[in-house]
């Protein structure tokens, strides 16, 4: 019974992280938040949430460690670019990216920001 268990704890966890991956795809698609990264991180983060979409349809018998390498794989690309979106960034070469480092070079702790 308890590797039932544990199987079945893996599972929920597939689920999670496949709801990640289409919330991360759904994220960049919206229109309402058009404009606040470039088109190439935009396909940047839709092509990976494919990708790994279809490895985990592919993969369900795939080890525990294996489905982490992909998240890992996914988060890496993702999670900048999803990150800056909501914090509000602007395309590379934006006025908002060069406000940002005249800011922290007259720093001299740590960058704190506010989030609405």
């Amino acid at each position: 019974i308890d590797e039932e268990c544990k199987r079945y704890m893996f599972q929920h966890e597939i689920c999670s992280k496949t709801k990640f991956i289409k919330k991360n795809q759904s994220s960049v698609e919206d229109e309402n938040l058009k404009g606040k990264i470039s088109e190439d991180d935009k396909k940047k983060v839709i092509d990976k949430c494919r990708e790994a979409i279809t490895w985990l349809e592919n993969n369900q018998l795939a080890e525990k460690e294996e489905y982490e390498h992909q998240l890992k794989e996914l988060e890496k690309v993702c999670s900048p670019i999803v990150t800056k979106l909501y914090q509000g960034g602007t395309p590379a070469g934006g006025c908002g990216s060069q406000a940002r480092s005249t800011s922290a070079s007259n720093s001299q702790g740590p960058t704190i920001e506010e989030v609405d």
